[in-house]
């Protein structure tokens, strides 16, 4: 009995790494998140209209991302536009 409960902690104790290695099912997908808009612009050397349509544009796709992401954690009323709020403010990058 003893070696039993001794092989059982062995085998919990070694799937645990495996566990952990796992990727998070609500981890951000989207290229604004890894990289806010504003660095993406600057990469880019953008300026003038080009900028402000680039930005227009990146905002208007972290909204959407952002969005998705809220209504995939069930967030609603004023949980959701925090959220949304501040996950948007992060994607388009400091003022």
């Amino acid at each position: 009995m003893r070696n039993l409960m001794i092989v059982a902690a062995m085998l919990a104790l070694s799937a645990a790494p495996g566990l952990a290695q796992t990727a998070s099912p609500t981890a951000p997908t989207t290229p604004a998140v890894t990289s806010s808009c504003k660095a993406q612009a600057s990469d880019r050397k953008l300026a003038g209209a080009a900028m402000n349509s680039f930005m227009k544009r990146c905002e208007a796709d972290a909204t959407k991302a952002c969005a998705t992401q809220a209504s995939d954690r069930k967030l609603a009323g004023a949980a959701k536009a925090s959220f949304t709020k501040k996950c948007v403010s992060d994607a388009v990058g400091a003022t």
